[in-house]
């Protein structure tokens, strides 16, 4: 008996005079990866493959599809080819849900995908900006139907499907290009601000965000905001530049820095436009992620952010959030810790690690928020400490969690006789014709649930409530007399509940957003915003819709409007005598934009 001799050299494999190529990925060693290696019936694997077009019939590059199980966890993940195509090889018969994302499109959604053993189940996803829809072709059970050369190619070179063992086919010459996927959104927007954003919403503005790709595996994203003042007709801009890279197609370091320039009303200065104050803030962020045991994930970074407004103040914001996943029908469990700042990258994170242009927009709206104190500027900073949990049963999610927060110079507007304050506690609110009011320190906890229903592709509804610590009017200590604001404000606890629902119209593409929030209207709640799931909490009635455009030259145009608190509810008057002064987080505001999406 004798036996050929072979030797093993960089992945090439030689036996007498012939040669294979041969690839090995590298996969973690646990039961699960060891179980999958083990020989299996070849008829027991399944294929999704999948196109991605426009509403015009173009192929999508660069989409991003996730593939979940029937618990609603992660399976696959893979990203489309030039051709718009996409595979997922080798799957197990199960019933599964799939999701694609791409910039400037509507996601889409298909829930109860049956798959069965040894079949070829093709998707044909359509996507648009407010209607994307995904439809499965009847009669794609037998496997010669479907596996012809071309979808062959896309099961060999998708790196999500990519096998343990496979033979290569020899590479072609392909020159490489530096920048690649590129693409942007140009927003003109007008109205008033939101106090819960209090960045640069002025009354017009002009905001802009373009993302490309360098060397395949890293983003790069500027954007910025240039607008007037609504209070003072004077200019203000803010440019925000992230740089993402990505480790084997899954979300990496992410690193950020923003920069903000807006001047005050000159009635605050010294009268003359030359000497009106200038406020500068700079903000150096990062976030990344990590898998500490199986089924941990995560997040964690930090901000250093620079204000310069009567001198310069520097801080330093960590913030982290850990996610379990109980595994099966258990559900996630999450908790947050962020100090000092907003950690808008932490609130931008999705779960699968995708981002869009409008999330950069978002967050170079999120500036710091500045008070006046004795004179002094002071910026408002959070302690946040949170604990949630999600589950996922169908068409429904149920989210519940529970937090305590500790707040340092809290901001709010300030309307009537604002003279109560004194002159040395008020600063002119940029976005506004009102006037910011420093509320002091205040602790506080609170409770919440929520329970989205699906109920079509279209159509959403979202319950939430809970109780949190808000800010009710006392009797004034007489001792305060040169605070006669702040000794009137007292923490308390009131509930509150919101309804909203989203829906999109499936002839004209609309999309209608609508909630309600109620609570205590005598008392002001501030929002929490938080940091593990879906218990959003708003204020009185709100509205929003988004319609798309006719497009030209491959540009999408979209037309937005939004109504914040439109019954003006959640004012807390003080009252000093005759003298009534009323805070607010939440003012009533009108705004209304046109997006570019190219």
């Amino acid at each position: 008996m004798s036996f050929r001799r072979f030797t093993i050299s960089s992945g090439v494999i030689t036996m007498g005079l012939t040669t294979m190529v041969v690839a090995v990925a590298t996969l973690p060693v646990s039961a699960q990866s060891l179980g999958s290696l083990t020989a299996k019936p070849a008829a027991a694997a399944a294929n999704i493959l999948g196109e991605i077009r426009n509403s015009t019939g173009g192929a999508q590059m660069g989409a991003a599809v996730l593939l979940y199980d029937r618990y609603n966890t992660l399976v696959r993940r893979g990203v489309s080819a030039e051709d718009g195509r996409f595979a997922f090889a080798g799957l197990a018969p199960d019933i599964y849900t799939l999701r694609v994302t791409l910039a400037s499109f509507l996601p889409a959604m298909k829930r109860n995908i049956l798959v069965l053993a040894g079949t070829d189940n093709l998707l044909r996803i359509s996507l648009a900006t407010l209607l994307s829809t995904i439809d499965v072709v009847p009669g794609a059970s037998n496997r010669a139907t479907l596996m012809n050369d071309d979808w062959k190619w896309v099961l060999r070179s998708s790196q999500s499907t990519r096998p343990v063992l496979r033979l290569i086919a020899p590479p072609t010459a392909k020159e490489a290009t530096l920048f690649s996927d590129t693409t942007g959104v140009v927003r003109l927007s007008a109205g008033d601000s939101n106090m819960l954003n209090s960045g640069l919403q002025q009354d017009m503005a002009t905001g802009f965000a373009v993302e490309t790709s360098v060397s395949g595996d890293t983003k790069v994203r500027v954007s910025g905001s240039f607008g007037y003042g609504s209070s003072s007709g004077l200019p203000s801009a803010g440019i925000r530049t992230t740089y993402m890279h990505e480790r084997n197609g899954m979300a990496g370091p992410q690193i950020a820095l923003t920069v903000r320039q807006a001047y005050f009303p000159a009635a605050f200065g010294s009268g003359s436009g030359t000497n009106t104050p200038l406020l500068r803030t700079a903000s150096l962020s990062t976030i990344d992620s990590m898998d500490l045991l199986d089924g941990l994930h995560l997040d964690y970074g930090f901000s250093m952010d620079s204000v310069m407004l009567f001198g310069r103040l520097n801080y330093f914001s960590p913030f982290a959030r850990a996610t379990y996943n109980l595994g099966g029908t258990g559900g996630l469990i999450k908790a947050a810790y962020s100090s000092g700042f907003t950690p808008v990258e932490l609130l931008a994170r999705q779960p699968e690690g995708q981002t869009d242009l409008t999330q950069d927009l978002t967050a170079l709206g999120q500036a710091p928020r500045i008070s006046r104190r004795d004179d002094h500027a002071a910026v408002e900073r959070n302690k946040t400490y949170e604990v949630g949990y999600e589950v996922v049963d169908g068409d429904r999610t149920f989210a519940a969690s529970m937090y305590r927060e500790e707040v340092a110079n809290a901001v709010f507007l300030v309307s009537g006789a604002t003279e109560l304050a004194g002159a040395s506690n008020l600063l002119p609110d940029i976005n506004t014709r009102g006037l910011v009011f420093n509320a002091g320190t205040y602790q506080r906890m609170g409770a919440s649930a929520a329970v989205t229903q699906t109920v079509t592709d279209h159509f959403e509804i979202v319950v939430s409530g809970g109780t949190a610590g808000a800010l009710v009017a006392a009797a004034g200590d007489p001792a305060q007399k040169l605070d006669p604001l702040r000794s009137q404000i007292q923490s308390a606890q009131r509930y509150w509940a919101t309804v909203r629902a989203d829906a999109s119209m499936p002839v004209t593409g609309t999309h209608l957003a609508a909630s309600y929030g109620w609570t205590d209207f005598n008392a002001l709640m501030p929002t929490h915003l938080s940091l593990t799931g879906r218990t959003t909490q708003q204020l009185g009635w709100n509205f929003s819709c988004r319609q798309p455009l006719p497009g030209f030259g491959g540009t999408r145009m979209e037309l937005s409007a939004e109504l914040r608190n439109m019954l003006a509810q959640g004012y807390l008057l003080l009252s000093d005598g005759p003298r009534h002064a009323q805070l607010t987080n939440s003012p009533r505001a009108l705004r209304g934009g046109l997006s570019f999406n190219f």
